[in-house]
């Protein structure tokens, strides 16, 4: 991932943001602790996870630096607010509105401890709410959609490059290979470190 690059184009949230609000409007609290293709997470935690990710980039996108957004991921599991069914929508919907804002693309900024040029930023958030989404839809049962923007955009971030996915600090794992010919979606989720045929029970 070149996270020095500042040619990344302008990305509409909406269509990753508002799939992840279609799933999570279906998720059954029985759900909830089932498994995820984030070896590490229960469908729980990985809500949790958007949850805070979307604050970070939320302020991220306003430049509102500070502990939202200048706090690395602990070792911690992310711990799902009591409220989530009510709160998570207007937070994605937010961080959709705070993206769109010329701004937000403007300069650096900072997410999760580390600081980033706004277009950037732009990309790596678009490329969790996508492979999120594909987590959250994979784990429930669900059906995903996926833009052909946001698609690009992740495949463009997730190619190999000089970065080691090897170490613990990785954030995502070496790609899964699979076919040339694959759809776009798969690919994706391959570069992702994910199987793109992952199954509850796998």
């Amino acid at each position: 991932m070149d996270t020095h690059s500042g040619n990344a184009p302008a990305l509409d949230l909406e269509p990753a943001a508002g799939q992840i609000g279609e799933l999570t409007s279906s998720i059954d609290d029985r759900q909830l602790s089932g498994p995820t293709p984030c070896p590490d997470y229960s469908v729980r935690e990985l809500l949790a996870h958007v949850f805070g990710l979307s604050v970070a980039f939320r302020d991220a996108a306003r430049k509102d630096l500070g502990p939202t957004t200048g706090t690395p991921p602990g070792q911690a599991l992310p711990v799902l607010p009591d409220d989530w069914r009510k709160s998570l929508p207007p937070l994605l919907d937010e961080l959709v509105e705070a993206w769109r804002a010329p701004a937000a693309l403007e300069g650096m900024t900072q997410a999760g401890g580390v600081d980033l040029p706004g277009p950037v930023a732009a990309m790596v958030v678009s490329n969790e709410l996508l492979v999120h989404g594909w987590d959250l839809a994979r784990s429930t049962g669900q059906a995903f959609r996926a833009d052909e923007a946001s698609l690009r955009s992740s495949e463009a971030l997730l190619a190999p490059g000089d970065d080691d996915r090897s170490g613990p600090d990785a954030i995502f794992g070496p790609p899964v290979p699979v076919p040339a010919d694959a759809p776009l979606l798969d690919r994706v989720i391959a570069l992702s470190g994910r199987r793109p045929d992952w199954k509850p029970g796998d």
